[in-house]
């Protein structure tokens, strides 16, 4: 059931929060238990048998989780440890049959030709967002960070309808406090801002990411069949396709936290205008930040630990700062970041492209690992610094942001390999015919720069550059929804207001006011007219 389906919106999400709040007048348990169910009803309707798949699981990783409760308190840290990593075999043994079976067995086919039989496999709905997120749970029990859960809880933490398909990935110790203390009746400020969230996430799925949506395909699609992609429809498709990404998953990212708010949960901030980041260190901590929260927490840092401790026990340096020999710099802080890149770009989906698309990130994450270790001798003014390359790298991860996005994107590997030539001007430079009518003798200096055509039909250039430049400026020049709702903590521990003049000097906040009702009434209806249509969030296929 899609978030933003007539389904969920009119009637199983009334119908959850009626039944929550009526119990909750006379029995908090029973309110519990209503979301539980109405967690496991909103997982079997999309497909029945994936509660038949995903349960079993659940229970298995219960199990475990009671037997490293008990081993802890008895103080067995070794045997607690060999529970973990047998826990942590079978969630990843898990994820990797229904989620990587066929794809290891396409990869063998196409290494050694051995024609291995790909099997038909149901994948289960959300299967890596709760396998990662019952892993992180394993974890945080054997390190005794969560010491006292019950069946109930555990359930409730594991199958919350709101964060079940695509996140965020919560911990047990800043989800369940909430559930001890909530209300379990209405509130009116947690369901105006539930609400409002809801909306402007609505909005940026259906209206914004929808819409530019069959027009950045159109070029993806015709990639492969053309076999060449000249420069600016290569770099519209990787910017616009960059653009629907961040709506789909900012507007998913706003209705989760809208629809638990609504229940006066809070859950940890998910996305923050990540396309107005700096450098690609920041863009990580502002996109999908739970994801990278999860995997510095329980990939990058043991890791990077395990092997320092291997190289000091060898006699040789740490990595220590400025002063870091290369050795340490390549062994202790590029190999984890790739090996958790790609980690990144394996969990997203079972493809080659994936993976590609993750070893980018991480050589990107490298590169600004390694500007920052040699900048401060380079220039040592930081506050000139600053103002010239705070603004230039904003434009610089942007654009390497959309060029890994190409990866990210492409149906094929070819399509992929034919965009990012395009990127690169390997085809040439095309131009939309009405423009190159209209340049006057621009086009004869173009022609002499390389290959110039005029663009078939597949391609719409004016609607999509329209689309590409309206989308550009609600990124870069708005608050986002979290900014916008600061006073009222939208996300857990997110008060940071984002303070510029409104309407008569005012700060331009979101306020339970009249205006703000006219404001939301008029999004509401715009998003009315775009309901209907079938369209999936990107990310509830991973």
């Amino acid at each position: 059931m899609l978030f933003n389906s007539y389904e969920f919106l009119f009637a199983f999400l009334p119908v959850a929060l009626a039944g929550f709040f009526l119990l909750g007048s006379v029995s908090r348990v029973w309110a519990i238990r209503w979301i539980i169910v109405a967690s496991l009803i909103f997982y079997a309707l999309w497909r029945p048998l994936n509660v038949l798949i995903i349960g079993p699981s659940i229970f298995i990783n219960y199990a475990l989780a009671r037997s490293l409760q008990h081993l802890g308190q008895e103080g067995k840290v070794r045997s607690s440890r060999v529970v973990l990593m047998l826990g942590i075999a079978f969630n990843v043994a898990f994820l990797g049959y229904f989620k990587y079976a066929n794809f290891l067995a396409g990869a063998v086919n196409d290494a050694f030709g051995v024609g291995l039989v790909l099997e038909r496999i149901i994948l289960p709905l959300g299967i890596s967002f709760i396998t990662f997120q019952k892993i992180a749970f394993l974890i945080d029990v054997q390190a005794r960070r969560v010491t006292t859960f019950t069946v109930q809880d555990y359930c409730l933490f594991v199958l919350f309808f709101p964060q079940l398909i695509a996140g965020p990935i919560v911990h047990y110790r800043e989800m369940m406090p909430q559930f001890r203390l909530a209300p379990c009746k209405p509130d009116p400020e947690h369901l105006a801002v539930g609400l409002t969230l809801i909306l402007f996430g609505l909005f940026k799925k259906v209206v914004l990411a929808d819409g530019i949506a069959p027009l950045v395909s159109g070029i993806y699609d015709g990639a492969g069949a053309a076999g060449a992609v000249s420069l600016l429809p290569a770099w519209m498709a990787a910017i616009g396709f960059t653009l629907q990404i961040y709506f789909d998953f900012s507007g998913y990212t706003d209705m989760a936290l809208g629809t638990a708010r609504c229940m006066g949960i809070r859950f940890p901030p998910n996305f923050n205008s990540p396309l107005k980041a700096s450098n690609i260190i920041d863009f990580w901590m502002r996109w999908h930040m739970t994801l990278t929260r999860f995997l510095t927490a329980y990939v990058y840092n043991p890791l990077a630990l395990s092997l320092t401790r291997r190289r000091m026990a060898s006699g040789r340096p740490g990595f220590v700062g400025r002063s870091a020999t290369m050795g340490a710099f390549l062994s202790l802080l590029v190999f984890p970041t790739l090996v958790t890149m790609v980690v990144s770009g394996v969990w997203h989906g079972a493809d080659y492209l994936f993976i590609a698309w993750g070893f980018v990130h991480g050589v990107y994450l490298t590169v600004n690992h390694g500007w920052r270790l040699v900048v401060r001798r380079l220039w040592p003014d930081r506050g000139l610094y600053d103002r010239i390359m705070r603004p230039a790298g904003v434009v610089l991860t942007f654009v390497c942001v959309a060029a890994a996005m190409v990866l990210f994107r492409s149906p094929t590997v070819q399509s992929a390999v034919v965009l990012l030539k395009g990127l690169f001007g390997g085809f040439g430079v095309a131009l939309p015919a009405p423009l190159y009518d209209r340049l006057g003798r621009l086009p004869e200096w173009v022609q002499s720069a390389g290959p110039t055509e005029v663009l078939g039909a597949y391609y719409e250039f004016k609607p999509l550059f329209l689309w590409i430049v309206g989308l550009g400026a609600i990124v870069f020049a708005c608050p986002n929804t979290l900014q916008l709702l600061a006073p009222y903590e939208p996300a857990l521990g997110f008060r940071t207001g984002w303070r510029a003049p409104g309407l008569g000097g005012r700060e331009l906040v979101w306020r339970p006011t009249l205006i703000w009702v006219i404001v939301m009434s008029i999004v509401a209806f715009v998003v009315a007219l775009h309901l209907g249509g079938k369209s999936e969030f990107l990310y509830w296929q991973f």
